[in-house]
């Protein structure tokens, strides 16, 4: 892809950011027929911090739109069992192989991200990568019509869109330009420590709790696994003079004592991360010629790993709702989204809050096992977006055909 190409001056969606949730709204727009520019400020393949883990309904995605080949011809790992360490009591699930997938992933986001986005591109979508939103651009009455872009060798461009789509992060542009109201906060954010180990011996993911400390050993590509552990922000804070290295290690040696082993017996590449916590986070997700989708819109504490099938699963609601291009089609995405959202960042908020006994948390992780399977039930009744729609924009009118106003006249 050329680097720094020269944007229309106008398209159907602008997808501000070019991660899980930008890409994968970008590429279900574009297989639709709509004109589609993408913009990502980082470089194409950067990476970012991720508890890299896909949940069954991303993977369905994933696969339906047959990007997942990809990921398998990569090298990442199949996961077809997770176990959950309770102290010493661990509880085993296997993977069970229905809806064409018969085991999870944990994909580097360095893969992740490009293969979306390449899908997208390939589907006809327009990419920038390296550029930055300036301003939100707006007509007489206020509503949104476009960006003002800068590129990466410092060209700017005014575009204009029927809706720009926000899916920059939690510290979304967007978001702040439309001053998106927050509608409901967590309270209770966590803080972690991340790293990637070398010759851990995986047989799937796992998850190991013990008061007032968790951990998670996650399978990835390059024979690498992502490790953290986390803690309440306050037991964070009142260590600043600890060494990154050696608080993960006494964390580990807290939590479980045989993770802690293995891990003697690993190597770690790379350094140690941390995460200082963020509160999570829901943002009204839709507006007068906008929309928010992924972090952007819902942030949820990482303690659940469930933020890059949030944001595959609202990709799709959103999509679906710009495509129809009716009058409430947004509002029914915000509706769709928060059936799920709300109980996800209470949940995530609860376990993040660290108080709870074991007995406690188990009852949590049930509530959160039959939210998502829940979760799949929405995404098996997904049609591919394309056929969604019947046929695409262009096909019913022959050429481009502006959406009819969803957001304005949804207001």
């Amino acid at each position: 892809m050329n680097p720094t190409p020269t944007p229309k001056a106008r398209y159907d969606a602008v997808v501000v950011g070019a991660r899980v949730a930008g890409a994968a709204t970008a590429l279900l727009l574009a297989r639709a027929g709509l004109r589609v520019l993408v913009v990502e400020r980082s470089r194409r393949g950067s990476d970012t911090l991720s508890t890299h883990a896909l949940m069954r309904a991303g993977v369905m995605q994933l696969h339906r739109w047959g990007v997942l080949p990809r990921l398998l011809a990569a090298g990442t790992p199949p996961i077809r069992r997770t176990t959950f360490h309770y102290v010493s009591e661990p509880v085993v699930v296997d993977i069970k192989d229905r809806d064409g997938v018969d085991a999870l992933f944990a994909p580097r986001r360095t893969l992740l991200d490009v293969v979306l986005a390449d899908a997208a591109l390939e589907s006809g979508a327009q990419g920038l990568y390296g550029a930055t939103v300036r301003e939100i651009l707006r007509g007489p009455t206020g509503r949104v019509q476009g960006v003002l872009v800068t590129d990466e060798v410092g060209r700017q461009h005014r575009v204009e869109a029927d809706i720009v789509i926000g899916a920059d992060g939690a510290r979304s542009t967007v978001g702040s330009a439309v001053d998106a109201r927050v509608l409901a906060e967590g309270k209770s954010p966590g803080s972690y420590l991340y790293a990637y180990w070398q010759g851990l011996e995986l047989d799937g993911t796992h998850w190991y709790y013990a008061p007032g400390v968790t951990a998670g050993a996650i399978p990835t590509n390059e024979g690498l696994s992502c490790v953290f552990v986390g803690m309440p922000p306050g037991r964070y804070r009142a260590q600043p003079a600890v060494p990154l290295d050696a608080l993960f290690q006494q964390l580990a040696s807290e939590c479980h004592p045989g993770l802690a082993g293995a891990l003697g017996g690993a190597r770690r590449a790379g350094k140690c991360y941390s995460f200082a916590g963020r509160a999570g986070f829901l943002r009204q997700p839709w507006g007068n010629g906008w929309a928010l989708v992924g972090d952007a819109g819902c942030f949820k504490d990482p303690i659940t790993a469930h933020g890059m099938t949030d944001a595959l699963r609202d990709a799709e609601l959103l999509a679906r709702a710009v495509i129809r291009g009716t009058t409430g089609a947004l509002a029914d995405y915000q509706r769709e989204r928060d059936s799920f959202a709300t109980e996800f960042l209470e949940l995530s908020d609860r376990i993040a809050s660290f108080d709870w006994d074991l007995d406690h948390l188990q009852v949590l992780h049930h509530r959160l096992s039959r939210l998502m399977a829940r979760e799949c039930e929405c995404v098996r009744d997904f049609d591919t977006v394309h056929n969604t729609s019947t046929e695409s924009t262009a096909d019913r009118t022959g050429g481009y055909r502006p959406l009819d106003s969803p957001v304005a006249v949804a207001v």
